[in-house]
This record gives structure tokens, sequence and C-alpha cells, in this order.
């Protein structure tokens, strides 16, 4: 049952028609749990609030379906607009976007000239910059990005998923450029041709690209809601002498709020995954799809009980 809500979900986020009426309809349905607002100034709030429980922040500017040179520049604008907020009210916080956004189903042209604004903007706001990464098959050209800009910039990291069978060889060969990097375990519907079919192995890749990762000495940012990836985690660290400074946990807005809380009372660091914007659908799909669960909060939120 839970795979089956997972790929109705799925299939839901990638549906154009409901995501022009979810833009229509704003955050209702219960997408506000999961995502802070539709504007700069929602977004400020919620970092604000969350910096004062001791969190770090990551702020994604959501956008999906760019189908213009116009669209993607726009889109660009508004990382640029969020860095300069995060700069104007010093707050915590990093940017994340998906290269989609800025045209990548456009040309490779368009992509770098945005990418360029935006990092000009972000190294001047000493604002760290994250390239969300998608599905498999705009891994590669993600990748060639990256180190394109790596080369020029260093406010800038990328994300690298567990449930595809190269992720070990994307770690090794990253390496060369001190990356840092966003550690998941991935959220899209993939062929097993590509992807790790059951959730045993994903884990234990998943395990596996965190322990190469750190010991290579990079700084490591696991992103994840499995209490066992955590402590698997604290210890590896702890066995290795990794420094707390060298590595952050990561959570999505909206979800296992009291664990967030905990592990920064435990001394780690927490960043909380702060999506904002009228784009909101595919990404709001996506978490119900990862965790079916969610859909009871949902519900809960529509019913108001």
């Amino acid at each position: 049952m839970e795979q089956i809500l997972r790929n109705f979900f799925l299939f839901l986020s990638k549906n154009r028609f409901f995501t022009k009426l979810a833009k229509k309809y704003g955050l209702r349905f219960g997408a506000g749990r999961f995502v802070a607002g539709e504007t700069i100034p929602n977004a400020v709030d919620t970092i604000q609030k969350l910096n004062d429980k001791g969190m770090s922040v990551t702020i994604d500017h959501l956008g999906e379906f760019i189908d213009s040179k116009k669209e993607a520049r726009e889109a660009a604008d508004g990382c640029i607009e969020a860095i300069k907020a995060i700069g104007e009210h010093h707050l915590d916080s990093q940017l994340s976007l998906k290269l989609t956004s800025m045209g990548l189903d456009i040309s490779e042209e368009l992509v770098m000239e945005n990418m360029r604004r935006i990092l000009d903007v972000a190294e001047k706001e000493d604002v760290f910059v994250t390239i969300d990464m998608e599905d498999h098959d705009r891994c590669d050209k993600t990748l060639e990005i990256f180190k394109k800009l790596r080369a020029d910039y260093t406010h800038i990291g990328t994300v690298l998923q567990a449930y595809l069978y190269r992720v070990a060889e994307d770690v090794e060969d990253l390496n060369q450029y001190d990356p840092n990097l966003r550690l998941v375990k991935g959220a899209y519907k993939e062929s097993p041709k590509v992807a790790f079919p059951e959730k045993k192995d994903v884990d234990e890749n998943y395990k596996k690209i965190i322990k190469m990762h750190l010991l290579n000495g990079n700084y490591t940012a696991v992103a994840t809601h499995d209490d066992a990836i955590i402590e698997y985690t604290k210890r590896l660290v702890e066995e290795n002498n990794i420094s707390n400074d060298q590595f952050e946990f990561q959570m999505l807005y909206g979800i296992r709020v009291e664990r967030q809380e905990e592990l920064v009372k435990e001394g780690y660091k927490m960043r909380v995954y702060v999506p904002y914007g009228n784009d909101w659908y595919g990404y709001f799909m996506r978490r119900l799809a990862e965790r079916p669960a969610n859909v009871a909060f949902v519900l809960k939120g529509v019913l108001g009980k």
C-alpha cells in the first residue's frame, strides 16, 4: 500500500494542470505545514524563528516546469532577492536551487548565465548555494555544471543521491574539488536499471557514501529523517575522531520538528530545508510520496482537527 501511495503522489507531482491550479489557489490543503509561505518576508520570518531555536536553514525558492528564458531569469532574480534578504537580515541561512528552474532543459548557456549572476551576489553576501540534484537523466549535466562553477566560486555545493548505483563513483570523482555535499537517499521514481529498488540496499549505500565522504575529509550534510542513519553517523564520527564542524544533519521544514530540536540540544549542527514560493505543488507531492504518513497531517490541517 505504501508503494502504491508513493507512486501515486510521484505521478501527481509531475502534473502540470494541478501545478497551475495550486498556484491559483495558494497554500491550501495542508501544504503550509511544509512550505514557509509564498513570499520573501514569509520566509525571512520563518528563518528567524528557526535561528532563534539554534537551527541553521537552507532556503529554497520553489520553481518547476520552467519553459522559457524569461521564466528562468525570473527564477534567478528570485534567488538573488532571497540571498540579499539573508544578508540584510543577518540570517543563518544558505540557499538551495534546482538547475531546471535556472533553465537546464532550455540551454546550458542560460543556466551558466543565471548561476553566475546568483553566485556573484552569493559570494558578496557570504551566502552558500547548494545545487539540488534532480532525476537521474539530469545527473550528469548537473555535476558537469557544478564542476565548472566550483572552479570559479567557493560558495557552492551540490547533492548526491544514495539510491543511484553510480553514487560511490561520483563521491570519488568529486573529491578533487573538496566539495561540500548534501547526501540524501533520493526522492524521484527511478528505473531499477539505475537505482536500487529495495530500501535496505539504499540504506546500506547511504551509509557507505557518508563514510566515504567524511573520511575523505570533506564537509558532509547528512540529510535524513531516519534515526538509524542519524545514529550511524554519530557513531562514525566518534569512532574516527571527526569534528562536529565537518558535518551537519539536515531535515525538511515541518517534519520531525521535535527530533530537530533534540539534535540541537545534543550539540549537533541542524539545518532545516525551508521552501517558499507559489510554485509549491510538485515539492509538496514529493514530500507526501517520501512519507505517506504525512498524509495524515495534511488531512488534519484541511479538516481543522
